[in-house]
């Protein structure tokens, strides 16, 4: 039987872990995040915290919120992936990539935090699917597991 703390903690570090790939393909590959893979990374950070506070304190307040930031997540990828699949749409420069660079975290964490690319540019495969696709199914497996959690937990 695999206990609450050790899946919450597992969960924190896939997403503290997939973070770490966005940086290589940012840093590495020079695939700059658009607008949406910004907010994806800001859902992959907040699913880990809360799992990480989940895991130590109050194990279904820290899995309902992880949850919802999954959910987010999923929406997010989503949407990305829709923009992908119809060319005519873009997130390119519009409001919601001026404000997200405005955003604290965004100005003292530029590297991680600053939207500065295409969405167009996340078509490269990657393993043999895009980085939403990777994203989405990253944020599905967090959702699946999550909800797992809590469901076993009310019986």
């Amino acid at each position: 039987m695999i206990h609450t703390r050790s899946l919450l903690l597992s969960i924190a570090i896939a997403c503290f872990g997939l973070i770490g790939v966005a940086l290589y393909l940012q840093i590495g590959l020079d695939m700059l995040p658009c607008p949406l893979c910004v907010i994806q990374r800001y859902l992959f950070i907040g699913i880990g915290i809360c799992c990480l506070a989940g895991a130590y304190t109050k194990p279904r307040l820290g899995t309902g919120l992880a949850l919802m930031a999954a959910l987010g997540g999923l929406y997010t990828a989503g949407k990305h992936l829709y923009i992908l699949a119809h060319p005519g749409l873009s997130c390119g420069i519009d409001p919601m990539e001026t404000f997200l660079n405005k955003i604290p975290t965004a100005t003292y964490l530029p590297f991680l935090f600053r939207a500065d690319g295409l969405c167009e540019d996340a078509l490269a495969p990657w393993f043999g699917l895009s980085i939403p696709q990777w994203s989405f199914l990253g944020f599905g497996l967090c959702t699946l597991a999550l909800a797992w959690l809590l469901i076993r937990r009310a019986r």
